[in-house]
């Protein structure tokens, strides 16, 4: 039995462009770790996940976002 597929969270919320500069929706599509969800598990369509990535990478060189979470040494 295949599962019901999951609507895109960016596009319900009506947002047209992820924006790097938003660090409260960047960080809901992020793990423990620092990584990008899927679109699998986020159930985000591709076009606002390519947006996602995009974004993130930015404001991870902008140092809005950590590169690495949970990471001590």
């Amino acid at each position: 039995m295949r599962r019901p597929r999951k609507t895109c969270p960016v596009c319900e919320s009506g947002v047209r462009v992820v924006d790097y500069k938003d660090e409260r929706t960047l960080s809901r599509f992020l793990t423990d770790r620092g990584k990008i969800i899927p679109a699998r598990l986020s159930g985000m369509c591709a076009r606002h996940q390519r947006q996602l990535a995009r974004a993130m990478k930015r404001a991870r060189h902008l140092a809005l976002v950590p590169f690495l979470r949970g990471h001590s040494r």
